[in-house]
C-alpha cells in the first residue's frame, strides 16, 4: 500500500481549512492506493533518477496487487 497526497475538489479544500482555522493547525489529506513497489533494471533506474532530478520530485515505480510480479 502507497499513499500521497490526495488530490480534492475545492470544496473539500475549503472544508479542510475551515477546519485548520479552528484547529489552529495545518492538516495533510493522504489518500492509500492498494500498490507495492515495482522492480526496476539498472537502465529503467536510471531513467527513473534522470527524471526526478529533472522535476525535484521524487517517483516510485508501482504494480497493482492483483498484477504479477
Amino acid at each position: 500500500m502507497l499513499s500521497s497526497l490526495s488530490k480534492l475538489t475545492p470544496e473539500q479544500l475549503e472544508e479542510i481549512r475551515s477546519l485548520e482555522q479552528k484547529l489552529g493547525k495545518t492538516l495533510l489529506s493522504f489518500t492509500s492506493y492498494d500498490v507495492v513497489s515495482d522492480d526496476l533494471s539498472s537502465e529503467e533506474l536510471a531513467l527513473l533518477n534522470g527524471l526526478e532530478e529533472k522535476l525535484g520530485t521524487m517517483l516510485v515505480a508501482v504494480r497493482g496487487l492483483s498484477q504479477k510480479a
